[in-house]
């Protein structure tokens, strides 16, 4: 039984930090764990121009720890309006490096976001030409497709009209929930892959209902049926390098949370690779962790690899019921539970 080891350090391929104060105190627990991490753009107002994301971008290194070496990878929030010329000026210039389509009102901050997938087809064009990474929250929005169906329902309608279309152009299908999803990336050409989240990895949705409402089980996508997890866990461990770590990792405080209307996203950020590693030991696949975690991620977004290291050991992690992030209580995945896993450097 293998009881530590030690692998590249891993990048979040999907995260939010959100802004000021919040992103101040979030972001030394991803720069703990991880070397780099593509920054999703959902501000209000949203990060659309290059401009827009130099300047976030600042706020973010400023946050990092002295002595820690930490680079966030900005992404452009794409709406009706986006400008493709910004769009490839941002990243020939190294501050883009992917856009990220958001339906609009599929998820939080979305408001702005993207209406009819064909307005935004001359960018699409323009990213395909230019080889940049389109990041997708994929789920349709009609009131009338079951909240647990979103994501089936998001392939069948429009994503697969984007891959025809877009043959060359690099797609990141994030935070993947369903074996629907698991079967499309599979299927799909090497253009097309998909980051998975812990949360997803370890609960079905009975999580979010069993025992009254838990709130802090609630994020978007919400989590489906233990057999799309029993995929996700499988595609996840499989080795496969369509496959890598996004955590989706979503702080609102603890009052937002428990709320009359609770918001959507769940806090993975301060114990992620030890929820991750805990799901591999599980399956018997830790061998194919680093591949999911410090691999698979930099392969398909054509960047070197982390030379750093980081070390896991099998022994107790006590995560709290909450943390402080500016000034107020919030509550990080896992609360309360005891890991097998920790984190040593």
């Amino acid at each position: 039984m293998t009881d530590r080891f030690t692998i590249r350090r891993p990048d979040d391929w999907h995260l939010h930090f959100r802004d000021g104060e919040i992103m101040r105190d979030v972001v030394p627990y991803t720069a703990r764990q991880f070397a780099r991490a593509i920054v999703m753009p959902n501000l209000t107002p949203p990060v659309t121009t290059m401009a827009l994301a130099e300047a976030y971008r600042a706020r973010i290194r400023a946050a990092v720890p002295n002595g820690v070496r930490f680079e966030p990878l900005m992404t452009c929030y794409l709406t009706d309006d986006t400008d493709p010329d910004d769009l490839v000026r941002g990243a020939a210039a190294g501050v883009f490096t992917a856009a990220k389509l958001y339906p609009a009102h599929a998820t939080t901050n979305s408001a702005a976001g993207v209406t009819n997938v064909e307005k935004i087809h001359p960018v699409l064009e323009r990213m395909e030409a230019e080889d940049i990474v389109l990041c997708i929250h994929g789920e349709v929005t009609d009131h009338s497709v079951d909240v647990f169906d979103r994501e089936k329902v998001f392939i069948e309608r429009h994503l697969r009209a984007i891959v025809a279309a877009f043959p060359k152009l690099r797609i990141v299908f994030e935070h993947i929930t369903t074996a629907d999803a698991v079967d499309f990336v599979l299927g799909a050409g090497p253009q097309v892959a998909a980051t998975i989240t812990p949360q997803h990895l370890h609960i079905n949705r009975n999580a979010m209902l069993v025992g009254g409402i838990q709130p802090h089980n609630y994020c978007l996508p919400v989590a489906k049926r233990e057999e799309h997890r029993l995929a996700l866990r499988k595609a996840a461990t499989s080795g496969n390098p369509k496959f890598f770590l996004g955590t989706d990792s979503a702080p609102h405080l603890r009052k937002a949370k428990e709320a009359a209307c609770g918001c959507a996203g769940i806090f993975g950020a301060p114990f992620a690779l030890e929820s991750y590693v805990t799901v591999f030991d599980e399956e018997g696949a830790l061998e194919r962790f680093e591949g999911f975690a410090a691999l698979h991620g930099p392969a398909f977004y054509r960047l070197p690899v982390n030379e750093e290291t980081i070390t896991l050991v099998r022994g107790e992690t006590d995560v709290p019921e909450v943390l402080t992030v500016a000034g107020e209580e919030i509550v990080p995945w896992h609360a309360g539970q005891r890991l097998g896993w920790r984190l040593v450097g």
